[in-house]
């Protein structure tokens, strides 16, 4: 799961950059939102979690584990593609809003879920 989680936030970081260089060539820093969110939500937090799973998690085979890895993924998939859309203007925010918000409560179970995940495996210690 750590080498799951590392590559993820690898790829994550490279399109943050992508879209960072884009802005500062373009002068244009509209997506300036989506760009810390692709760059702390995805790229950091998933960095995190697999540092997790390397040095704490003992159960990083388990159901709930696979569980929170794809909540997490799924919830800053949307959340991020969300964001760009909003901040693009190729999307209402009336329309928008409540799948940002779902996008939200989804990277938010997954935190909640990894808390749960580090408690049990501290638990057998």
């Amino acid at each position: 799961m750590d080498r799951k989680y590392v590559m993820s936030s690898f790829i994550y970081a490279i399109l943050g950059l992508l879209l960072g260089i884009y802005m500062a060539a373009s002068h244009n820093h509209g997506q300036m939102v989506t760009h810390a969110h692709i760059m702390l939500a995805a790229f950091v937090v998933s960095f995190i979690y697999g540092l997790c799973h390397r040095l704490w998690l003992t159960n990083s085979s388990s159901a709930l584990s696979q569980i929170q890895f794809y909540v997490h993924q799924a919830g800053i998939l949307v959340l991020v593609v969300g964001l760009f859309l909003l901040y693009g203007n190729l999307a209402a925010p009336e329309m928008l809003d409540p799948i940002l918000a779902l996008a939200s409560v989804a990277v938010l179970v997954g935190m909640i879920l990894m808390m749960v995940l580090f408690m049990i495996s501290g638990q057998s210690e």
